[in-house]
């Protein structure tokens, strides 16, 4: 008996402790649009975390851009935002991840939804930004960061080396490039120098 309640103890310590790690709704907003262009920050639908851990709708936009807030669980700061054409499947690999599914695993679950028509795709190019920072120059409680790095992701299906002109593998920083050419996650990366 007391081994249960000891453990029933430890888990609602867990569990307190990790809501405690949680920022506030306003952090979460005020973190996760630095990932996006300075004019759609205001009006951007952001995604975060409630107190139980679980990713909600923080707050409804009314542009085309959803946000997504720092995973609290990991150190630093990893936020996103993309265009909401890129929801299905963005949503599709974070349900595949919390059902276990490893990132190959998951890669090929969509790969085979995206050709069977279960899963789409935008079929325009679509943007994602990322805006980082390490875990010394972020500050979850007050939302604040200094040195954030942020870099660009403009999906293109399909695309391939021949169809873009581009390279698969940067020549200089800061270079476009394509990456997971002629897959459905074929995307143009832009990783600018970064500060030394």
């Amino acid at each position: 008996m007391k081994t249960i309640i000891f453990s029933l103890a430890l888990l609602s310590a867990g569990s307190a402790a990790f809501s405690q790690m949680i920022p506030s709704a306003e952090v979460q907003i005020k973190t996760a649009v630095l990932a996006a262009p300075a004019d759609k920050r205001d009006k951007a639908t952001v995604l975060g975390y409630n107190q139980k851990g679980e990713l909600v709708e923080l707050r409804k936009g009314s542009n085309e851009m959803i946000c997504l807030s720092d995973d609290p669980k990991i150190a630093g700061l990893n936020v996103a935002s993309y265009h909401q054409d890129l929801e299905p499947f963005m949503k599709r690999g974070r349900d595949l991840k919390l059902s276990g599914k490893s990132p190959k695993e998951a890669t090929d679950i969509r790969d085979a939804e995206v050709k069977s028509g279960k899963l789409s795709m935008p079929k325009q190019p679509t943007t994602l930004y990322v805006y980082t920072a390490k875990a010394e120059n972020f500050d979850p409680a007050a939302g604040t960061v200094k040195d954030g790095f942020l870099r660009y992701v403009i999906y293109i299906p399909y695309a391939t080396p021949e169809s873009t002109g581009l390279p698969t593998k940067p020549d200089v920083a800061g270079m476009p490039w394509l990456m997971d050419p002629g897959s459905h996650r074929a995307h143009i990366m832009i990783t600018p120098p970064q500060k030394n």
